[in-house]
């Protein structure tokens, strides 16, 4: 108990240091503005949650994107009914997806494999497509969910007048914008995964991992399976709906597009990506991906020219015509190719080939050692017998 509490500890201070200073080291690799930063953190707390149904359980569920709309709606109704201040929101935020992502896990888990994957999806398209016509009086449609100036914000108005524009979201006076915004994610996906690696660890955990590896024999032992299921999915759907919040706490809009099911496929391909079931391989899936959307994909033919430069001009504009059907505008093409070639040869994901590679550096390494320290004591011997 006191070694697994140790490597929790040591687990936590490590993952804590790495966050707080991405914005040093991802300066390198172009990436250390607010807006993508905060991207990482805030869909890594999506992708955390995913993991604790999807990998612990093994139940795939397409209709996660729903959670993520209810949270963002909350939020944004939050700055305009109570207060600019993120604490309400992202508290009604948990609570409206929690209570969602029961009567959605009520139905859903009925069911299994498949067809438990079909009702999670046939449940976020219902939702995306009431938020785009019968429940455009809380969505506002197509336009969006956004902050007016005649909103109440019954709270804020208890302690000051409205100002002249807009006001901006606060967590007690400190901006939820540009860095600050980052690091106030950041603190929560900290909580929120030290929350995950103690369910990993727990008997909880234990009984879900037991869940995914054969349902029907502890079923045949007599044990209840289904409150498990659904306690997962509801964890995982709060945490769908804080990431969220977040999301309109940093920008306050909230739109139907959030709801789409393209946002679900891609938390899944983030956690399928990383490493379905470990701690660290859906946070990376998450820096893969929104890295290619965001950094990969803003490479022009100009950027490609500079990189060719070095090389003759045929050369040059034959590598230039090569490379911009990766990137740019086809990075999707690209972000294909890895996904086949992850799921064809490291079915672990890209955590598991990064484990893989350690490995193999560290046994090259031992048989380095060992050898010259074979040749050593073979020369000193030699040595002596002269």
């Amino acid at each position: 108990m006191k070694k697994l509490l140790k490597n929790n500890l040591v687990i936590m201070i490590i993952f804590s240091a790495v966050v707080l200073t991405m914005p040093i080291w991802m300066q390198p690799f172009g990436a250390a503005y607010p807006d993508i930063l905060q991207k990482f953190v805030i869909f890594g707390v999506f992708a955390i949650g995913y993991n604790i149904l999807f990998g612990l359980t093994g139940y795939l569920s397409f209709g996660h994107a729903a959670f993520l709309g209810v949270g963002s709606y909350t939020a944004v109704w939050s700055f305009k009914l109570l207060t600019m201040n993120i604490i309400p929101a992202i508290i009604l935020s948990v609570i409206m997806s929690g209570i969602f992502a029961v009567l959605m896990g009520y139905v859903a888990l009925r069911r299994s494999g498949i067809y438990f994957s079909i009702l999670t999806l046939a449940f976020a398209q219902m939702c995306y497509n009431l938020a785009y016509s019968v429940l455009t009086p809380i969505t506002n449609g197509e336009t969006g969910l956004q902050l007016a100036k005649s909103d109440p914000r019954v709270i804020d108005r208890l302690f000051s007048e409205a100002g002249e524009g807009l006001p901006s979201t606060t967590l007690f006076g400190i901006e939820t914008s540009g860095y600050s915004g980052f690091y106030i994610s950041a603190v929560v996906m900290i909580i929120v995964f030290y929350i995950s690696l103690k369910i990993f660890n727990s008997s909880f955990g234990l009984k879900l991992k037991a869940i995914k590896s054969n349902q029907n024999r502890m079923r045949y032992l007599g044990f209840n399976t289904r409150p498990y299921l659904l306690t997962a999915f509801v964890i995982s759907g709060m945490y769908a709906g804080l990431a969220g919040g977040l999301l309109a706490a940093t920008d306050p809009l909230a739109g139907a597009e959030r709801m789409q099911w393209t946002a679900s496929g891609e938390v899944i391909l983030m956690t399928i990506l990383g490493g379905v079931g470990t701690l660290f391989g859906p946070l990376l899936g998450v820096i893969i991906i929104k890295y290619f959307e965001n950094i990969f994909s803003a490479i022009n033919q100009l950027d490609l020219h500079s990189f060719y430069s070095i090389f003759p001009t045929w050369l040059e504009n034959a590598m230039v015509s090569i490379s911009s059907l990766f990137v740019g505008e086809g990075w999707h093409m690209t972000l294909g190719l890895l996904f086949m070639l992850v799921v064809a040869f490291l079915p672990g994901g890209v955590l598991e080939g990064m484990q893989l590679t350690y490995k193999k550096l560290t046994t090259y390494v031992s048989k380095k050692r060992n050898k010259t320290g074979g040749e050593s004591k073979k020369e000193t011997g030699v040595n002596h017998g002269k």
